[in-house]
């Protein structure tokens, strides 16, 4: 396995919102924990959850969850990246319950922008403080037929203007010649002080 940087297990879901869809759409769908599939029994002690949930149409979204961290792949995920591919943050964080898909001119989707909190802790109390808490939008790659899903950019969406705008046009123009395990997501546009810095762990 290789690893980028500081890893751990699973946690969530999503219901179903789409329409006609045409270049550079956007479809939407939300968490829903009460109707996703366990895929490894729930270890109450370290609280670690692995969840396959709805997504949109068939694409499905895997969610994981552990030292209450999380990491999210979607579309055709092979077993591979569902076991062992683990994509967050540093501190402790929590994704939002809403999704975007973008799609492309077939109306599959190619890549999903999801927020995400990040509490970020105090140097003088080490704790983790509400001043410090940041927001970072993901923009996600969807795996198809390579079964490769992953991180393909953040946006801090404390520091920048128009964060929505930029995320999306990560999602429309760096997705589709990005290679997971080998390309390394990055920040674009302005990065704040809260926006921390992100871990990777992939497949072998």
């Amino acid at each position: 396995m290789k690893q980028f940087a500081y890893a751990i297990p699973f946690l969530m879901p999503f219901s179903m919102a789409a329409g006609p869809a045409h270049a550079n759409d956007s479809a939407y769908t939300d968490l829903d924990t009460d109707h996703c599939k366990a895929l490894l029994p729930e270890d109450t002690e370290s609280g670690s959850v692995s969840l396959r949930c709805r997504g949109f149409k068939d694409y499905a979204v895997y969610f994981k969850e552990g030292d209450l961290r999380q990491s999210i792949l979607y579309g055709f995920v092979s077993d591979t990246y569902v076991n062992d591919a683990f994509e967050s943050f540093e501190p402790f964080n929590t994704a939002t319950r809403k999704i975007e898909w973008r799609l492309g001119v077939d109306g599959k989707p190619a890549a999903t922008i999801l927020r995400w909190f990040l509490d970020n802790i105090d140097p003088v109390t080490y704790e983790p403080s509400p001043k410090l808490k940041g927001q970072v939008l993901v923009v996600s790659k969807v795996a198809d037929g390579s079964g490769q899903g992953c991180v393909v950019g953040y946006v801090d969406a404390l520091a920048n203007p128009e964060p929505n705008a930029l995320a999306r046009e990560i999602a429309d123009t760096r997705t589709k010649d990005f290679v997971c395990g080998r390309n390394m997501a990055a920040y674009h546009g302005i990065r704040g002080p809260t926006a921390a810095e992100p871990t990777h762990v992939f497949p072998d």
